[in-house]
């Protein structure tokens, strides 16, 4: 996104540095980054197809021999794509929703990892361009997110703490809009039948919601706008747990330092395990869980130190407190619940 440099107030002071001293991607990193992203646009356009579709009989595959057992799963996976696909062709304004939910859903990882990449080139750091990593499209959200990775020492406090916040910061920025237009299209609830996922709001969608006179009810359908944000606040919020190398996790080190970034950490893990059993144990939800395997992991993972430990300033420290009510505004501790 063009203005993800914009992130980076122009009050901050920030030294500058030719984008000699940072190393520009190559012809084959454009077209490695870019077909990524394109495999990733097809399964998430598949992912919003499958939100919005009703369901579809798929007769399973008849297995005679061993080969077919063992392809049992594949074969009817590849059968259910392939019926969700021939669908869509049919009804056109499925595949609208479809391109819709993935559009928005990709402009929102694309505005938070290229804040982090316009971050990283003003200071001169040497970061590639974002990596999109698809997933199988009847899994989660049809991508496992985006990330890039920084091949070059942070010089300083101020620019792991710039570098940190600028992408979650510059994504909740096109995440409210998408939220914006996803609330004012919501449809009337109906009643739930069977098995069902509720999609609980989190707090940025419930203040809309006041603003524009919208009541939220879990079981109103959803519509592409509104997962498309709904998953990009999620992600926001992950990220910005204050553990490990996670931008929640930079900033904290950048804040408190490095003795307290620790026992933030596992304070933030502790916490969320609980919430872990509580969401299953009250809603009948495993997402918790997920969160805690992630923390748990990013806790082994070692934080660099930055070689230079200057004061942040007063500026930061601003950016720093809404950066946090950012994070209260996407987190939600239930996010998902299983009828």
């Amino acid at each position: 996104m063009s203005e993800s440099a914009r992130v980076i107030p122009p009050f901050i002071d920030v030294p500058f540095v030719s984008s000699r001293q940072g190393i520009r991607p190559t012809a084959r990193e454009w077209v490695q980054h870019g077909a990524l992203f394109f495999v990733t646009l097809i399964t998430t356009t598949i992912a919003g197809i499958v939100t919005a579709a009703p369901d579809i009989d798929v007769p399973p595959p008849t297995p005679v021999t061993l080969i077919d057992y063992l392809l049992y799963i594949p074969q009817y996976y590849v059968r259910t794509v392939g019926a969700l696909l021939s669908l869509a062709l049919m009804k056109p304004d499925l595949l609208a929703q479809g391109v819709i939910f993935s559009t928005m859903l990709l402009a929102i990882l694309t505005a938070h990892e290229m804040g982090h990449y316009v971050a990283c080139r003003r200071y001169g750091v040497s970061a590639t361009l974002p990596f999109f990593v698809p997933a199988p499209p009847l899994f989660l959200a049809g991508t496992f997110g985006a990330f890039i990775k920084i091949r070059s020492p942070i010089p300083s406090r101020r620019a792991l703490f710039d570098i940190g916040l600028a992408g979650p910061l510059a994504g909740f920025i096109v995440a409210v809009p998408v939220a914006v237009i996803g609330i004012l299209t919501m449809r009337p609830p109906v009643p739930a039948e069977g098995y069902a996922i509720i999609f609980h709001d989190p707090l940025l969608f419930r203040i809309i919601a006041k603003l524009v006179g919208k009541t939220l009810d879990p079981y109103s359908p959803t519509n592409p706008y509104y997962m498309a944000s709904w998953i990009g606040l999620l992600v926001t919020s992950l990220n910005l747990m204050p553990v490990g190398q996670l931008d929640g996790g930079h900033a904290t080190f950048a804040v408190f330092g490095q003795r307290s970034h620790k026992f933030i950490g596992l304070f933030a893990f502790a916490a969320i395990a609980i919430l872990a059993g509580l969401g299953f144990y009250w809603y009948g939800s495993p997402s918790g869980f997920l969160y805690s395997l992630l923390l748990a992991i990013m806790l082994k993972v070692r934080h660099p130190q930055p070689e230079d430990v200057e004061p942040l300033g007063t500026a930061r420290f601003w950016i720093a407190i809404i950066t946090l009510m950012v994070f209260l505004l996407s987190f939600w501790p239930f996010p998902i619940t299983i009828t």
